[in-house]
């Protein structure tokens, strides 16, 4: 006996990429995500390309993958695709020591965050 097939989250014409450890607060990398949504993925790629945070790379390998999983896991037209989510989430967090004057210590947070992004294909217009 098998588990049940659990209902698609998805709609037929989306695709989703997830990527749980990105090693960035999530209000940073929220800045970046804003940059992308709604916008065609074309210009997504373009717009992460000039963009001059460090996180904007990881964020531009989440997209490509949800382009790839939309290319080749669901048949999806590229030139039709769109952003339709881009969600910031807490991750966990690592916490480090520093020593301090006078016997003491300081705690050093270190959090991570995770992306999904979600593209959606465009229907067509007559």
């Amino acid at each position: 006996m098998s588990k049940q097939a659990t209902q698609r989250r998805l709609a037929d014409n989306e695709a989703m990429a997830m990527v749980k450890a990105v090693r960035t607060s999530p209000q940073k990398l929220n800045l970046v995500a804003a940059l992308i949504r709604g916008r065609d993925v074309g210009s997504a790629m373009a717009r992460l390309d000039f963009c001059r945070r460090r996180i904007a790379g990881d964020v531009r390998k989440a997209l490509e993958s949800a382009i790839a999983n939309a290319e080749n896991n669901h048949q999806l037209d590229v030139d039709r695709l769109y952003v339709s989510e881009a969600t910031v989430g807490r991750s966990f967090v690592m916490r480090r020591w520093r020593a301090r004057a006078r016997g003491r210590t300081a705690r050093i947070q270190k959090p991570f965050s995770r992306l999904t992004i979600v593209v959606r294909e465009k229907e067509e217009s007559v």
